[in-house]
């Protein structure tokens, strides 16, 4: 299965299952996926803003966290585990309603029991307003029976 089919599965069940996502993210696009990198984009709506009327920083907090997710789940784990550190930095504003946002999250080590991942999130510009990182615990993640991880190894990493 290709990895962008993967990842938007993964997505797709999020949407169904979680509390979070459907209601802020639901309209986040998966645009790109391979095997540990992963892009997305969203039209900021008047829900993901302060009262500043700009993105609020919750949101770009769960989309780190989503982002994250996302990425361990373009290395074919279907169950993306759970977080254990979660860090945002915010450069600057990141738009107004009715701007587009683009994040590219890329998976840097995915081990037996905690993955890594990190982010950087552009504006309308094409200016990286805020990076993060996000650690996730995998290690039960690995017993799903919809996981492909082996089909989504990079090849640099499969064993000869």
């Amino acid at each position: 299965m290709p990895a962008l089919k993967f990842v938007r599965s993964v997505w797709e069940s999020f949407r169904a299952s979680s509390g979070l996502e459907p209601r802020l993210l639901d309209s986040l696009r998966v645009t790109h996926a391979s095997p540990g990198r992963v892009k997305f984009e969203l039209d900021i709506k008047k829900e993901h803003t302060n009262r500043l009327n700009i993105l609020h920083g919750g949101t770009i907090a769960s989309m780190v966290d989503l982002g994250g997710s996302l990425a361990v789940a373009s290395r074919g784990l279907f169950a993306t585990g759970v977080s254990t550190d979660l860090n945002v930095t915010y450069l600057s504003s990141g738009g107004k309603i009715g701007d587009l946002i683009k994040a590219e999250v890329s998976c840097d080590k995915f081990g037996k029991t905690l993955a890594f991942t990190s982010i950087q999130f552009k504006n309308s510009q094409d200016q990286v307003f805020a990076r993060g990182s996000h650690t996730k615990y995998i290690a039960l993640a690995f017993k799903d029976h919809r996981n492909v991880v082996e089909e989504l190894t990079p090849k640099s990493e499969k064993k000869v």
